[in-house]
């Protein structure tokens, strides 16, 4: 494996890592600054907010300055940040650090892919399934961890402080195999249109449902009394799971199903995984529902990805540019919108509209896909 190979693989995997533990540690960020439902969404709006504003700009540095010492002050910057978001009780000061956390997560995103793209130029050979499947260990084992430590009855701070130390660890053996990995004049983005509008509202639903698997998860599972706080990040750790097996298997999944196949049933799995958390009897009924909604969502993105790619209604770049804008709108918007329903109605109330949404991708899969 080569050195800069080597070191893409560590920036996804730290990405991954570093912001997964946020999911079971969104119980004790709340009840620090004393939120409700509708005051978490809003807080949970900062970390959008950040990555919108923070990509765009991302892009031009690394046009400029190569895309190393972006993912540098990435990967450094979500490390230190992690621990002091459970050591504020202030709403105000939680938005700072959440908004903080948005940019370095933003800015680390749209760098590694920079030189993922590098590295796969390079080496002649497609590695960018594999670069995303590392994103998805790194989710699971920091969720692991974390849930993991405060089961034992660790504090929320030592498990913060723990997978900073480690973060940070990883970026420092990573930085100096990083290239500048220069990328082109950034592309400007463009309103979808066509099929591409699709295609973006699709994609944005995808990036709602993985937001709300990390953000409102375990708080579900407590307010159905499925899980005590120190065990409530189980869900996620059972969502990524199943994302990690199915990535890794994602090209092979798509030859053999086709992209019609991957949105319909993936769409439907999702939804019925919804479901199942929402009302299944029993912890273990909803432990399948996570593991359903982490085998449907996998690949479903990925290849909205390859058919805005391949479309002709618009140029490709512009296309992959457009939806992903709109996706990340999903990610900046979702935790507000879930928020402020589960503070007229209910949690679950919440989640069910989210299944709602779900069933648009089979309704619509045969023209996403013709």
């Amino acid at each position: 494996m080569s050195k800069a190979r080597f070191a893409t693989y560590a920036a996804f995997f730290v990405a991954g890592f570093a912001f997964s533990c946020w999911a079971p540690l969104v119980p004790y960020a709340k009840q620090n600054v004393g939120a409700d439902e509708a005051q978490l969404g809003l807080l949970l709006l900062f970390i959008g907010i950040g990555s919108v504003l923070s990509m765009p700009i991302t892009g031009v540095l690394a046009a400029r300055i190569g895309a190393r010492p972006v993912i540098l002050f990435g990967g450094f910057g979500i490390s230190a940040v992690i621990p002091f978001l459970m050591m504020t009780n202030s709403p105000w000061v939680l938005a700072g650090l959440l908004l903080l956390t948005g940019t370095t997560l933003g800015a680390l995103d749209v760098s590694m892919n920079i030189h993922g793209a590098k590295v796969e130029e390079i080496e002649d050979r497609p590695l960018m399934s594999g670069f995303h499947a590392l994103f998805s260990i790194g989710a699971l084992a920091g969720a692991a961890i974390v849930t993991g430590f405060l089961s034992l009855g660790l504090s929320p701070v030592f498990a913060g402080f723990f997978v900073s130390v480690v973060s940070f660890t990883i970026m420092l053996v990573t930085a100096p195999h990083l290239m500048r990995a220069r990328a082109g004049k950034p592309e400007p983005i463009v309103r979808p249109k066509g099929v591409v509008l699709l295609l973006s509202l699709l994609t944005g639903i995808m990036f709602l449902t993985e937001g709300a698997m990390l953000d409102w998860g375990a708080l579900l599972l407590i307010d159905r009394n499925l899980a005590q706080t120190e065990g409530a990040g189980i869900g996620f750790i059972v969502f990524s799971i199943a994302m990690v097996v199915a990535r890794l298997n994602g090209d092979r999944i798509t030859r053999y199903m086709g992209a019609f196949r991957v949105i319909f049933y993936g769409g439907l799995t999702t939804a019925a995984g919804i479901l199942l958390i929402v009302l299944a009897p029993g912890q273990a009924g909803a432990m399948l529902g996570f593991a359903l909604v982490g085998l449907g969502a996998s690949n479903i993105v990925p290849v909205l990805f390859s058919l805005a790619g391949g479309q002709k209604v618009m140029p490709p770049e512009l296309a992959i540019a457009a939806i992903s804008v709109v996706g990340y709108a999903g990610i900046l918007m979702g935790p507000a919108l879930i928020g402020l329903l589960a503070d007229r109605t209910s949690l679950a109330a919440a989640f069910l509209l989210l299944a709602v949404f779900l069933a648009i991708l089979p309704l619509t899969a045969h023209r996403a896909t013709r």
